[in-house]
């Protein structure tokens, strides 16, 4: 399968993606919030940026349910205290196979992509998928 303008094995490079994940958390944000964001967005996580849009950490789905398997009250939490504080993070120059490997390895299925010092979208495991077969939004599939 072919789409016009598109190669036929897909894009290449992860900003040549349209991501379908714009969510973001802030720093000192309540993680009752981010809970119900995650929900209500059905998305799977989302990086935790500072107040200039630098990179912080990452809250997905699992680290939720850990506070609350702690026995947690999410309204007395924070983004701060319940995210990741690895830096797992890529930048749009990387190539959509690099990011599934990366993906792969760390056993996460989003990877938040900063440009210019700042954290601009995410990119998940189905972004890349739509992106390697040369499928964008709008073009038979829609987010």
């Amino acid at each position: 399968m072919s789409v016009q303008g598109l190669p036929v094995e897909g894009l290449n490079t992860v900003a040549q993606i349209v991501s379908t994940n714009a969510l973001t958390f802030h720093a000192g944000e309540n993680s009752l919030e981010i809970a119900l964001a995650l929900l209500s967005t059905h998305t799977a996580g989302a990086p935790v940026v500072d107040g200039t849009g630098h990179y912080i950490g990452f809250i997905n789905e699992f680290d939720v349910m850990k506070a609350l398997d702690a026995r947690k009250n999410l309204d007395k939490l924070t983004a701060e205290d319940i995210m990741r504080k690895d830096r797992l993070l890529i930048d749009g120059s990387t190539k959509l196979v690099e990011a599934a490997k990366m993906m792969e390895e760390h056993h996460v299925i989003s990877l938040p992509v900063e440009m210019n010092g700042s954290v601009r979208y995410s990119v998940s495991r189905h972004d890349l998928l739509r992106a390697r077969i040369g499928l964008g939004l709008g073009m038979g599939v829609t987010p």
